[in-house]
């Protein structure tokens, strides 16, 4: 089986959002409800995560993906740095309503201070041969321990 990535263009960098908080555009909105733009680029994956109270996800970074993810329900630490750094990483708080994104070669891992779910945007496929041909695991956050002594990661 061959995986599929295809190399990162230049011009698809330059398109990526600046920083990590996502300004959402305006909701269209009449009298049967709202649409809500979230992301109008070429992708591959849209997978739901849900989350528990004191999980932590990722600790990696990845080769070529990149994810927007939109935060559905609950609370998200998401901690952040360039691939490969050794400097503290940066700590942004999420809530539901808020979107965020992550470009390829940013080390990332996620705690959630309550339960969580949110949807993750990708540009790669998310079959686990392509997904694992491209991410690099890191610790960038250690996995908590509860009460009864079980790790959370």
């Amino acid at each position: 089986m061959t995986i599929d990535i295809k190399p990162l263009t230049k011009e698809e960098m330059e398109n990526w959002p600046k920083e990590v908080v996502v300004k959402l555009e305006q909701a269209f909105s009449d009298a049967r409800g709202d649409i809500q733009p979230l992301v109008d680029e070429d992708m591959k994956s849209a997978v739901l995560i849900t989350s528990k109270k004191g999980a932590v996800r990722g600790n990696h970074y990845h080769e070529t993906d990149w994810h927007y993810c939109y935060v559905l329900r609950g609370t998200i630490e998401y901690f952040h740095r360039p691939a490969g750094s050794d400097a503290e990483p940066e700590c942004t708080v999420l809530k539901e309503g808020d979107m965020f994104f992550t470009p390829p070669q940013v080390e990332h891992a996620m705690v959630f201070p309550e339960d969580s779910q949110f949807l993750t945007l990708g540009r790669n496929s998310r079959r686990q041969e392509v997904y694992e041909a491209d991410v690099k695991r890191v610790t960038l956050v250690e996995p908590r321990t509860d009460d009864t002594g079980t790790k959370n990661s």
